[in-house]
């Protein structure tokens, strides 16, 4: 090591002063090898090794045992952002344990590090894109707040030090088509880019403050997001003033010669990337930035900028500093996975499945009424449909027959048959076609009830370098369930036996049969290892669901627009013509909720200021719950075409039979305002109209939860505004 280093290692200076002093005693070779995902020690510095690559959709992924909570969409089905937040605080946790215990055993390899590349706030526009389990779901507000909320949680709130670095991903307008990523080219317009794509990410920049942003493997308009001058340098750092590190997606960096055919050769493509604001790679090609330099097609000012980026963040995670004076290098390896973070995970599980039907209600099941419960399907019994994608692996997995079984009473019996295989027609090769029907219908016919767990799981849902190429490469082709399982359900049915549906999916599937013959409906996304547990919980009435969908359930694929148009028109509940099966922000409870208004209908403000609404809501039914309170806004007079409404505000409330409480929402400029056909934001003066409910106002929500949401005017006065972004 250098005998001169004490500026770089002096702790009493600032992170930016001390990486000025690093990166100025790298050579060029020495620099190139932190700007890839792999990074190599650089033992005269005293830098060990470094992999940046580490992912926390839903738990520490990838790196053994850690705490797994339900996947990306079914925490988003919360609407709990300070629960998300938690969530995420654990991961961080958990991250920290496992990273230092492993540094200790000197393994810094893959999956080791603190920089978590999640989370993954793209708009779920489209529900056969098979990627959409990551999000948040088709909601830009939603996803803003909860990405932030997951932000906070993962780096911290200490003043100095990160607890762990998040990445908000994939920056920008991805979602699908998995297959044809990378030389992919979404095409939008300005006002959708605005208006949809765009604000999440914002919002994690801005509010969140998160320490990276991932570009995504398409171009958008002609330019390869990873090397995009519009994204990365006039938005991202120019409009945002991000000053956090970007990071290529995995190998997409070569994607600009093979792909997208910016570039002619490897090192065009390393120079490419570099030049247009991509700090790190994540793959290989940044090698060829030796020879990029020799050439004279990169400087050593823009070098210098993106070493110094990437070694301002592993300043702030405090390793270059003294472990004692790091608040999180003592995190003890025995909270990892500890029991307290699996009730953490449990508590979420329940709180994120929605009850789509509940007719009779023939839910929740009394155990005591019930000699025999036959739980049927290939989700029953199933890990992978518990698990999602980028997962990390649970010490116990509790599947929904698990649940069932450690729930109901001991003299209970317990009737399991998978009917069928999840999208093939076979079990196996020398099987027949619905060879496991029989054995569905025997034990069918011997229960008081029939649970049928049907749906998907991440192997025919998910990314296009996965097991999901046998399945339309990730992606799906239509909304109905796969291979046998509907004909399946039907046949249960006709056994006249009362059946509840627990869909398991990471996506809405057009469940239009099932909501017209089944009583009870739940839609159990990706539940986590706790799953089986919240499931049984659910059916039995353990509490009461509070879940709301963070996605529009469509009736059928056709009304759906081209996969491949990225324009929102007819998208989404926000920009959608027709009625859906189930909307967004919908979910039924066990008890019943009354809304009052506390103030009078119409108000008037000022453009420029803040307005602020106050109800009062009642839980009239018998059964403590919580309510989802939603807010939404339509400008009534806008010049331009907006959408239907929009969500912008939600509250989440804990209520005992006959408590009420006052719930307030305030009200933003931003958040009045709408985005132009150039993508400008501006507040127009006009008349709105404001929604608060336990849904949209929509008329099929209305006809579902049989309660109408409370109806504001608001005037705005005064003179049109320009806001920034």
């Amino acid at each position: 090591m250098e005998t001169d280093t004490t500026k770089y290692l002096d702790e009493n200076l600032s992170f930016e002063e001390r990486v000025k002093d690093l990166v100025s005693r790298m050579t060029l070779k020495e620099k190139v090898s932190q700007m890839i995902h792999k990074s190599c020690a650089i033992p005269r510095l005293g830098i060990p090794s470094y992999n940046w690559w580490n992912e926390a959709l839903h738990g520490v992924a990838r790196a053994g045992v850690s705490t797994m909570f339900p996947q990306a969409i079914g925490m988003a089905a919360t609407f709990d952002d300070q629960l998300i937040k938690n969530v995420a605080d654990v991961v961080a946790t958990e991250g920290r344990a496992k990273h230092h215990e492993y540094a200790r055993k000197n393994d810094r390899g893959i999956y080791k590090g603190l920089t978590f590349w999640s989370p993954n706030i793209n708009i779920f526009r489209d529900p056969r894109w098979g990627r959409g389990h990551e999000t948040y779901g088709e909601d830009p507000f939603l996803s803003g707040k909860l990405g932030v909320s997951y932000i906070h949680g993962l780096q911290g709130d200490h003043t100095k030090y990160l607890k762990t670095a998040a990445c908000a991903k994939h920056f920008a307008v991805h979602s699908g088509p998995e297959a044809e990523r990378h030389e992919f080219n979404a095409e939008v317009s300005k006002k959708d880019l605005y208006e949809t794509y765009l604000p999440a990410f914002r919002d994690c920049v801005i509010e969140g403050k998160a320490e990276s942003v991932m570009g995504a493997y398409n171009a958008v308009n002609g330019e390869p997001c990873c090397g995009s001058k519009t994204l990365l340098q006039d938005i991202l750092r120019g409009d945002w003033g991000f000053e956090g590190h970007v990071v290529s997606d995995c190998w997409a960096i070569k994607d600009f010669h093979e792909g997208h055919h910016v570039t002619k050769t490897e090192v065009e493509s390393a120079a490419y990337g570099l030049n247009h604001g991509c700090d790190l790679n994540c793959g290989s090609m940044y090698v060829h930035l030796v020879k990029a330099y020799e050439k004279g097609m990169i400087t050593d000012e823009v070098l210098d900028e993106s070493v110094g980026r990437l070694m301002l963040t592993r300043m702030k995670l405090g390793m270059f500093d003294n472990p004692e004076n790091v608040p999180f290098s003592d995190t003890p390896y025995e909270l990892n996975d500890c029991p307290e973070h699996n009730e953490l995970a449990l508590e979420v599980s329940k709180k994120s499945l929605v009850l789509l039907k509940n007719e009779g209600p023939i839910l929740p099941l009394n155990k005591n009424q019930l000699n025999s419960i036959a739980v049927i399907g290939p989700n029953a019994h199933s890990r992978a449909a518990l698990v999602g994608n980028y997962e990390g692996t649970a010490s116990e997995y509790v599947t929904v027959v698990d649940g069932i079984r450690e729930t109901v009473n001991k003299d209970t019996r317990i009737y399991y048959a998978e009917g069928c295989h999840l999208f093939k027609e076979k079990m196996a090769g020398l099987d027949e076609p619905k060879s496991r029907f029989a054995e569905a219908l025997a034990v069918a016919e011997r229960a008081d009830v029939v649970v049928i767990c049907l749906g998907l799981d991440a192997t025919i849902e998910g990314e296009e370098m996965h097991k999901s190429n046998d399945f339309g490469s990730g992606d799906k082709y239509n909304l109905e369930l796969p291979g046998l399982q509907q004909e399946l359900l039907e046949a249960i049915h006709r056994t006249g036996k009362p059946v509840i549906l627990v869909n398991i999916s990471g996506s809405a599937l057009a469940l239009n049969w099932a909501d017209e013959n089944v009583p009870a409906i739940v839609q159990a996304w990706y539940p986590g290892a706790q799953g089986g547990r919240a499931i049984a919980s659910l059916l039995f009435g353990d509490y009461s669901p509070s879940g709301k969908l963070p996605v529009t359930f469509y009736r059928t694929t056709e009304e759906l627009p081209d996969f491949r148009d990225y324009a929102m028109k007819n998208r989404t509940y926000r920009y959608m013509k027709n009625e859906a099966l189930y909307p967004f922000g919908y979910g039924l409870s066990y008890t019943t909720f009354e809304y009052e208004p506390i103030e009078g209908v119409t108000q008037s403000v000022r453009a420029g200021e803040n307005v602020e609404f106050t109800i009062k809501v009642k839980n009239t039914g018998e059964q403590v719950a919580d309510e989802i309170v939603q807010l939404y806004v339509k400008d009534v007079e806008a010049t331009v075409g907006v959408p239907n409404w929009e969500l912008k505000g939600f509250r989440n409330v804990t209520l005992s039979p006959d408590e009420e409480r006052e719930v307030s929402f305030t009200l933003t400029p931003r958040e009045l305002s709408i985005i132009n056909e150039v993508g400008q934001r501006i507040l127009e003066p006009g008349k709105f109209e404001i929604y608060i409910g336990g849904s949209q106002p929509d008329q099929r929500s209305v006809a579902l939860t049989g309660t109408e949401v409370l109806k504001y005017e608001l005037e705005v006065t005064g003179n049109a505004l320009d806001l920034e972004y």
